[in-house]
């Protein structure tokens, strides 16, 4: 039932080169919309799906309460999945063509100021070799603006401390070569050389491998709260801090992307709305009339 999901997925690996979590996503989406199609539309090959059947699906989603951008990202895997299904002339019409959705509200990240960051990054106590890995990562995480799966990843022959940059294997396999700053640097060496493994990744796990997001995840909320960092703060938070800050300081908006890896420049240019938004709150805290003329 499932041959047609398998070969896309397949495709998806082999011709696009899609990291994990993303052919993770995919199956997740297709595997819902086949058992809905099972469950509500007596229909048990997804490949004679109809747009009928499609906009009753959205119908569906949209009764869970699920946000737009879920549907729409979800909509984008089954649109995805049925061009494919066309260009391999499994089927002839694309049940998906002419289905449409609003364009979701793009929701500003949130970011942690300077005083914020500094405050975070002291948390860990790095007098013992935990502490001392969990201040590097978070002290990497903020000084590249990696992704937490990027971060976690990093293997010691990434690292190029001695002309300051790392290189790193993002969405899709594609490496990209990121700077370092000196203070991460001297972090990472001095975590390294307190190291007693063979471990090839930095970030080591229990067992073997490196450690997981869901870890990570865990280390940056315990910082938090050790640092008593009152609003609600995720690993991506201090990617966003560092696009932000970089922003804010002139950093070129092409640069800032070929540094965060996004492969469409509308992507970073979230981060302008969030720099004009901080602007405008110094500007209304701090010119003797802005008060009148700032809402």
């Amino acid at each position: 039932m499932n041959n047609e999901i398998d070969n896309f997925l397949d495709y998806l690996i082999l011709e696009r080169g899609l990291a994990n979590n993303s052919i993770a996503a995919y199956r997740r989406d297709l595997n819902e919309l086949q058992l809905f199609l099972s469950e509500h539309c007596s229909i048990v090959n997804i490949t004679i799906a109809t747009d009928s059947d499609i906009i009753r699906y959205l119908s569906y989603l949209n009764r869970r309460k699920l946000s737009t951008a879920t549907i729409s990202r979800k909509l984008t895997a089954v649109r995805t999945f049925y061009r494919f299904m066309v260009a391999e002339q499994i089927i002839t019409v694309d049940p998906t063509a002419n289905v449409t959705l609003p364009h979701p509200v793009k929701k500003l990240p949130s970011t942690l100021n300077l005083e914020e960051v500094d405050m975070l990054l002291s948390a860990p106590d790095a007098s013992d070799i935990r502490g001392l890995r969990d201040r590097t990562m978070l002290e990497v995480l903020y000084a590249t603006g990696l992704r937490v799966t990027e971060l976690v990843s990093l293997k010691r022959d990434n690292l190029q401390l001695n002309v300051g940059y790392i290189r790193v294997i993002g969405k899709g396999n594609k490496e990209r070569i990121v700077p370092i700053g000196s203070h991460a640097v001297k972090w990472l060496q001095l975590y390294l050389s307190n190291r007693n493994d063979t471990n090839p990744f930095i970030f080591p796990g229990k067992v073997k491998g490196h450690l997981t997001r869901a870890a990570f995840w865990l280390i940056i909320k315990s910082s938090a709260k050790k640092a008593g960092i009152i609003k609600s703060i995720s690993p991506h938070t201090l990617r966003h801090s560092f696009a932000t800050h970089l922003l804010e300081r002139g950093a070129d908006l092409r640069i800032i992307q070929e540094m965060l890896g996004h492969a469409s420049i509308a992507t970073t240019e979230v981060y302008t709305h969030v720099a004009t938004d901080m602007l405008r709150e110094v500007f209304a805290a701090t010119h003797p009339r802005a008060r009148k003329i700032v809402k």
